[in-house]
């Protein structure tokens, strides 16, 4: 059967109140992260859900941002082109928000014939109206690459005083969030061949925004009052021009990217900060052929846009003066709605660090959509950055969630389905006389006041209040259910029960339509259970919808057949919370070699199983290394020759420069040149006794890139049990460096590369030597080399990392 056409594109109705909404164009290199769903796509389906309850006439537009280096740069890690790598993860994104129950109206791309049009016709209107210069500029030119560096293909230190970021982007310090020129940085390198560019002159185009200046002020001034401007995006934007305005480059030296239609630059495509908010545009035009039904009818067009703090800049300030700069009336933002930071555990989340929960990874964990949303919305940072944990999500589920939310709505709906006898048979009662029963009425008084609160709240866009002013109706439904006593009432007072029970399921009623924006699969649930269809949710005014909250009782009709009661929400347990902060630690890179290293380890472990040690082998052992003869007896599996451990010296450790848990190390394996070691000692071993000392290095270990520096070997280290105490593995002083440490006698040649890491040693151990001594063993059979067997000096029982 054919699946029904889409809907056609809405326009804007005369007399409707019609909303024009955006989220900041994700960017297209990456899997977005919780910090930028929240910041802007979320945010933005929530208001626009919102709006359709509302009966506004509503689009919600989107789409990824693909032009620009960001994207050429991504093409040369994954060796493939632009447009392959915005295929890739344009479909990544598409289907992270259909996850998440985003709900866009169309969800575009910029890498598209609309962009190009409408991109290059507002380019020709600021030429024919004087507003662009052409200029030559100074840029940092690559000989080893051969090209000039667009900005984010350079890094160094930030210039800003008290910042002093050392990985800072030719366009913006990701620490400080100030923009940026390539060349103000403190020893530029090229990204991509760490090479240090030279300064060339190339020539440009700029917008002349200093003198846009007036036009732009005017409009700020009367539309951050008018719209309401969230205080963060004043901020931003009146320090932007404090600061004073200056004259922006508009092209740049790439091949990705919208082409400039002018001769002198027809090897130039468009920066993208021009460039990428135009896709607001072009993303409608590819909507709807009448697009400029949205975008040129200020006068009955409201324009709502959400985004991140970072981005305030190019929306109250660069974008504005590019419309204003063409002379047309365009629909320019109304009110923008803007977030600080969601910072993650004990840092910032980042794409470009891998840092953090990432949409792929909240689908994995198979806790619901609607759980996510509500921690992200309760967490949504409005006026200050705020924070994700594991326990906070885990106490939000089950207090607020399962306990709050969840205990009301199934008390209610599970005693309204109970038998004849024991409850209703799932019909709901009638209620007679409900505004003469002073509890109810009572409870009325206060969920029409939670629902005004709720109405102010969201139409001034503070999501999160909103959100706290729904949640409130089920707390007092709760008391209300407990001081009714409605259990008593069934039998002795059946007209004050069947009040209690039919303003309960109009309270159940409520807050499915109210938390709809926020957790739409919850209230599809609630409302399959009400048996009642997802059409039937409103709060439009001329419906007189939002007023039945002064009457819940009358929300639900007498004799309507509810659907079957089940539980909304599982509880989260603690070690769940416990597996997800383990598995989530450290960065994307770091997670993918732990679960390439522990499937490997699996293996080794496996093979492992089956290998058989003769009795007293550690005795038999001791005898050997007295001139005894190597234990006949004792069986070790081949796998065990796979462990190239060598008698290694490290020759210089210093921290990681981007790690605190992480120290560098420059380690004599016996060849040529040493090896780069990245070891996770910091907490257990001091700096100065890393130095000059001998280790045993396991050398056959896939070289792994740890917070951006390549460890190719590891240092085997043991730790007691619960992991409080670790201790390096030494072997003899007298050892020779470069010597392989052979295992209860066995040598064998060890295969090519492994992808191991601490989960390799589940097996081996420090066990106690008859002498007292500490050593480094396989189920008591001691690593050796020709000079003895490794130790451990003050560690407990415990095992080999």
């Amino acid at each position: 059967m054919a699946s029904p056409p889409p809907p056609p594109p809405k326009l804007p109705v005369p007399g409707r109140r019609n909303v024009l909404i955006t989220s900041a164009l994700p960017y297209v290199n990456n899997v977005p992260h919780l910090g930028n769903i929240i910041g802007c796509v979320l945010s933005a389906d929530v208001f626009a859900r919102y709006c359709r309850l509302r009966g506004y006439n509503v689009i919600y537009i989107c789409g990824t941002d693909e032009y620009g280096t960001a994207t050429e740069t991504k093409a040369m890690e994954e060796k493939c082109s632009p447009k392959e790598i915005c295929d890739k993860y344009h479909a990544i994104h598409y289907e992270v928000y259909k996850w998440f129950d985003i709900k866009f109206d169309k969800f575009g791309r910029t890498s598209s014939p609309q962009q190009t049009e409408v991109c290059q016709a507002i380019f020709q209107k600021l030429m024919e109206n004087n507003w662009l210069t052409e200029n030559t500029m100074q840029q940092l030119y690559c000989d080893t690459c051969q090209r000039f560096l667009a900005d984010r293909l350079v890094e160094g230190k930030c210039p800003t005083e008290g910042c002093n970021y050392e990985a800072a982007r030719g366009d913006q310090c990701e620490n400080c969030s100030k923009l940026l020129n390539p060349t103000e940085l403190i020893d530029p390198k090229c990204k991509v061949c760490k090479n240090t560019p030279r300064i060339r002159d190339t020539d440009h185009l700029f917008l002349e925004l200093p003198l846009l200046k007036d036009k732009l002020v005017d409009y700020i001034n009367e539309t951050s009052v008018a719209g309401m401007w969230s205080q963060n995006a004043i901020q931003a934007t009146n320090a932007w021009l404090k600061e004073g305005l200056k004259s922006r480059c508009i092209t740049r030296d790439l091949k990705w990217g919208v082409p400039v239609p002018h001769e002198k630059y027809k090897d130039k495509v468009f920066y993208v900060w021009f460039d990428a908010p135009i896709g607001y545009v072009s993303i409608t035009a590819s909507y709807t052929p009448d697009w400029e039904k949205w975008w040129k009818d200020p006068d009955n067009v409201e324009l709502f846009q959400f985004m991140g703090k970072d981005n305030v800049p190019f929306h109250t300030v660069m974008f504005p003066s590019t419309l204003l700069g063409t002379g047309e009336r365009w629909t320019m933002m109304k009110t923008i709605s803007v977030t600080e930071y969601l910072n993650y555990e004990a840092g910032k989340f980042s794409k470009s660090h891998g840092i953090g929960v990432f949409g792929n990874d909240a689908k994995d964990t198979n806790i619901p959509p609607e759980v996510w949303r509500y921690y992200l919305l309760t967490n949504r940072p409005e006026v200050s950055d705020t924070l994700f944990t594991w326990a906070d999500l885990q106490a939000k589920l089950n207090s607020e969630l399962l306990n709050n939310l969840g205990n009301f709505i199934n008390r209610v709906l599970s005693f309204v389905a109970k038998p004849a006898g024991a409850g209703y048979d799932s019909i709901i009662p009638d209620a007679p006389n409900a505004e003469s029963h002073p509890l109810t009425v009572a409870l009325a008084e206060k969920t029409n006041k939670w629902v005004e609160q709720y109405l102010e709240a969201m139409e001034k866009v503070k999501l999160k209040q909103g959100l706290k002013s729904a949640m409130a109706i089920s707390s007092d439904g709760n008391a209300y259910l407990q001081e009714s006593q409605f259990w008593k009432l069934y039998k002795e007072d059946p007209t004050s029960c069947a009040v209690v029970m039919k303003t309960s399921v109009g309270l159940v009623y409520l807050l499915a339509c109210l938390l709809e924006p926020f957790m739409p699969s919850f209230s599809n649930e609630v409302l399959r259970q009400l048996n009642l269809s997802p059409e039937s949710l409103s709060l439009c005014d001329n419906k007189g919808e939002s007023d039945k909250a002064k009457r819940p009782w009358d929300f639900v009709p007498a004799g309507h057949k509810i659907g079957k009661p089940s539980p909304l929400f599982k509880e989260l347990k603690d070690e769940e919370v416990e597996f997800f902060r383990n598995k989530f630690a450290g960065s994307q890179a770091e997670r993918s070699s732990k679960a390439r290293a522990d499937a490997d380890a699996k293996k080794v472990a496996d093979q492992l199983k089956g290998t058989k040690l003769s009795e007293g082998g550690l005795k038999k052992e001791q005898k050997k290394q007295s001139g005894g003869s190597k234990p006949k007896n004792a069986e070790v599996d081949v796998s065990v020759a796979k462990l190239d451990i060598r008698v290694g010296l490290i020759k210089k450790a210093e921290k990681h420069p981007d790690a605190d848990s992480l120290y560098v190390e420059e380690i004599d394996v016996g060849e040529e040149a040493p090896r780069t070691v990245v070891s996770g000692l910091v907490k257990f071993i001091p700096l100065e006794e890393m130095q000059n000392r001998k280790v045993c290095v396991l050398c056959n270990l896939k070289p792994v890139a740890m917070r951006g520096i390549k460890s190719h070997a590891m240092v085997l280290a043991a730790s007691n049990e619960d992991h409080s105490k670790v201790e390096l593995v030494e072997p003899p002083e007298s050892a020779a460096v470069g010597e392989r440490v052979t295992f209860a006698g066995y040598s064998g040649e060890p295969e090519a590369s492994l992808n191991a890491k601490s989960k390799t040693w589940e097996k081996l151990s420090a066990d106690l030597h008859s002498n007292g001594e500490l050593v480094a063993c396989y189920r008591d059979v001691p690593f050796t080399t020709s000079a003895g067997v490794c130790k451990v000096k003050t560690i407990g029982n415990g095992e080999i990392r």
